[in-house]
């Protein structure tokens, strides 16, 4: 059985809640799960305590079973020292403005300065 952490969906319309749960990889964001080792408020301050509440020795047990975070919830393990921090992925070329009008922009700041 391949086993997520991942974070359920709880609350009322507008009013996000989650729960950091041991499911399933095929049950429903929402559905079934083997058990709640947390829980997430986005509606609190980045520096409030209560924004994440994790059973850190729980979530360990479970690393350690093969359990896959999802990337939301390695962020949260990663803060707990639990697990490494991913590397921030830098945006991609494709995206990058393309050769003319890179030609526009210098021409523009040449023309202000």
């Amino acid at each position: 059985m391949a086993l997520k952490i991942r974070l359920a969906r709880g609350g009322a319309k507008k009013r996000p809640f989650y729960s950091i749960v041991i499911a399933d990889a095929r049950s429903p964001r929402d559905g079934r799960f083997i058990e709640k080792i947390g829980t997430y408020n986005p509606m609190l301050e980045r520096d409030n305590p209560q924004r994440v509440v994790l059973n850190a020795e729980r979530a360990k047990h479970w690393l350690t079973m093969g359990a896959q975070a999802t990337d939301r919830v390695v962020l949260f393990l990663a803060n707990a020292g639990l697990v490494e921090k991913p590397a921030i992925r830098e945006t991609p070329k494709k995206s990058a403005p393309k050769a003319k009008a890179q030609e526009r922009a210098k021409a523009a700041a040449a023309a202000e300065g």
